[in-house]
Formats: C-alpha cells, sequence, structure tokens
C-alpha cells in the first residue's frame, strides 16, 4: 500500500494556474492507477483525470484541455498541472492510488478560484 501527500493548492483568480503535486511512499508505485479526484463545497467527490504507469491519461469532461495529469515512476511524483481555472473548479483536491481492489487517498489540498 502507499502513503500520499499532495501539496501546491492555495488561492488563484480566474485564468490563472497552480501545479498540484502527490508524493507517494512505499512500494511498487509503477504498479498503481494514480489519480486526481476534487470534491467541491456541499457535493459529492468526483473524479478529475487519472494516469496509468505507460503514461495513458484520462481527464472528466469539465477539465479536458485545461488540466494536464503527469507521473514520474522513479520519483513516486504524481502531479495536476491546472490552467484557465474557473470559480468552479474550487474544491479540496484528493491524491489517489488504485491497484486491484484496493485504493489510498491523502489528506487533500485546498484550491480556491476567485477574484
Amino acid at each position: 500500500q502507499v502513503q500520499l501527500v499532495e501539496s501546491g493548492g492555495g488561492l488563484v483568480q480566474p485564468g490563472g494556474s497552480l501545479r498540484l503535486s502527490c508524493a507517494a511512499s512505499g512500494t511498487l508505485f509503477s504498479f498503481y492507477v494514480m489519480g486526481w479526484y476534487r470534491q467541491p463545497p456541499g457535493k459529492q467527490r468526483e473524479l478529475v483525470a487519472t494516469v496509468v504507469s505507460g503514461g495513458t491519461t484520462t481527464y472528466a469532461d469539465s477539465v479536458k484541455g485545461r488540466f494536464t495529469i503527469t507521473r514520474d515512476n522513479t520519483k513516486k511524483m504524481v502531479y495536476l498541472q491546472m490552467n484557465s481555472l474557473k470559480p468552479e473548479d474550487t474544491a479540496v483536491y484528493y491524491c489517489n492510488a488504485r491497484r486491484g481492489g484496493a485504493a489510498s487517498w491523502g489528506q487533500g489540498t485546498q484550491v480556491t478560484v476567485s477574484s
């Protein structure tokens, strides 16, 4: 199992950018499907993006063309580059690691998009 720690959240104006980072510890990192989820205020947690070891990615329709997920297996890191941010992107963002039927979560990092 992996342990995850997110960083990089904060307050940004609409149209701005942020880069979230997720540091993983544990073994077999490259075997995990890594993802970013978010939970807007008063709403359920939702999938933002995923990346598998070989680099194939998936995105929620709401972030396609604006967000980019990447991973570095040697450093055990996952990143979420967020551009053209909108107020509706405001949420707590969580890093997720999934392998088989097991999943691990980070503690979350707050992203607030507001003028």
